[in-house]
């Protein structure tokens, strides 16, 4: 697919403003282009700014225009710049021997274009994947899904589909900067040298390759209570994830849990974000060996660091008020609720480019679409909780949000309170959980 970013686009947008700003309307003059024709094209600082004299938050949401299975014959919509267009879904054979789960092509056919430099953007999503293609000409398009990562992801596309996003001018730039986050989630030896590849360009991580064996062999009676267990995972759906959370957090740990021994001297690990048998991922604490066992056969090949206390601060630590602590939370669900809060407390410095609020919001939006129990647990309610409001889903806090006179990036930026109780309970990620057990174990001293 062409890319055509090259000077002369810049000087067309120039020539455009001229034309689209110093014409009387009032004479029946056309051009074959419009000034947001060559937004997308446009560094994101130009592109925004402009958008966001011409429309109001919610407008620069991605519009969804629906869900293609290959079930419901193909899907018809109005797009911004095509404004006939058409998607069927068909399932294919698997490119993988080992799956079996087979693949699937997008057949999207745009047409009646409205001017001559137009284009439209989208983004393609599944529970499992997202991935985007822009067109500029009218004709059939294929898009090929080699393999679904899963067979949960072949029965969800069987069921729901693939969800189709238009996006708002001026992503393009943005998401052709995000080309090298695809890779990432496949469950691969490609996905896993993608996710090492990603950290050394985008964080200056170093790789050093272990000698064998790899798997150690831990005593747990080197182990005592209040010692850090740091997860990297590299590969599959959590390894892209862990990825992405570490670039935009600086983290070098995807996951953290705590060792914990009992008055038998038996070693246990607490942590919250342990998948339970009905796929929740929740707070618990488990047997040292069980969870040893559990990580061994991840297939996200986790690396597992095991950092012991300081002597001083162990000195500090006190078990009993730390196993309390553990019980008291273990069981509840965890902190999804102020998980991408835990990192923005400002409105532009904490987005590794080219992130910006504006590709947050345009995510929520396009989750809310297609897992909208998840997307309300994720932001809506700590998004509430912000505004002092109950049950607005994200449109209505983007309708609230201009009704007060401040935007979504501040927005984002109000910190999250302690006492802060969500519906299912206080909220804690996995290294909030620790800081709290250390914080009630006495580790800071009085605060």
């Amino acid at each position: 697919m062409p890319r055509f970013f090259n000077p002369f686009l810049l000087s067309l947008f120039f020539c455009v403003l001229g034309l689209g700003f110093g014409v009387d309307f009032g004479q029946a003059f056309k051009v074959p282009f419009r000034v947001n024709d060559v937004l997308p094209v446009l560094p994101r600082q130009v592109s925004w700014p402009v958008l966001n004299s011409l429309h109001s938050a919610v407008d620069l949401l991605p519009a969804f225009v629906g869900s293609v299975t290959p079930n419901n014959g193909s899907i018809d919509w109005k797009g911004a710049c095509f404004h006939g267009n058409e998607a069927r879904l068909e399932f294919t054979s698997s490119d993988r021997d080992d799956s079996g789960l087979g693949g699937g092509v997008l057949h999207l056919t745009t047409s009646e274009a409205h001017s001559w430099t137009c284009m439209d953007l989208y983004v393609f999503a599944t529970p499992y994947r997202i991935t985007w293609d822009y067109y500029f000409s009218a004709r059939e398009h294929t898009l090929k899904f080699d393999s679904w990562e899963e067979a949960a992801e072949l029965e969800y596309v069987k069921q729901h589909g693939i969800s189709v996003f238009l996006m708002p001018s001026g992503m393009l730039g943005t998401l052709l900067s995000l080309v090298d986050v695809l890779p990432l989630f496949s469950n691969t030896v490609w996905g896993q040298n993608a996710n090492l590849a990603f950290l050394k360009t985008h964080m200056g991580a170093s790789f050093e390759k272990r000698p064998k064996p790899w798997r150690t062999v831990v005593n747990p009676e080197d182990v005592h209570s209040g010692d850090f267990l740091a997860v990297s995972k590299i590969r599959g759906r959590w390894g892209g994830f862990e990825t992405l959370e570490k670039w935009v957090t600086g983290a070098f740990a995807g996951h953290t849990a705590v060792c914990l021994k009992d008055d038998m001297g038996n070693l246990w690990v607490a942590e919250s974000g342990h998948e339970n048998e009905k796929g929740e991922e929740i707070i618990v604490v488990i047997p040292w060996d069980e969870w040893w066992e559990l990580s061994l056969k991840d297939n996200s090949n986790p690396q597992i660091a095991l950092l012991p206390l300081h002597p001083d601060i162990r000195a500090k630590f006190n078990s009993t008020a730390a196993w309390e602590y553990a019980r008291s939370m273990s069981g509840k669900p965890y902190g999804y609720h102020n998980m991408i809060f835990s990192w923005i407390d400002t409105v532009a410095d904490n987005y590794p480019p080219p992130l910006d609020a504006h590709l947050v919001i345009s995510v929520m939006s396009m989750w809310t679409r297609v897992q909208p129990a998840y997307a309300a647990n994720m932001w809506n309610e700590a998004l509430n909780k912000r505004l002092g409001t109950e049950d607005l889903d994200l449109y209505g806090i983007l309708e609230e949000t201009e009704r007060r006179r401040i935007t979504f990036d501040q927005l984002l930026t109000i910190p999250e309170q302690d006492e802060w109780v969500y519906s299912d309970g206080k909220s804690t990620t996995c290294v909030a959980f620790i800081l709290e057990m250390y914080k009630e174990a006495g580790v800071f001293g009085p605060l």
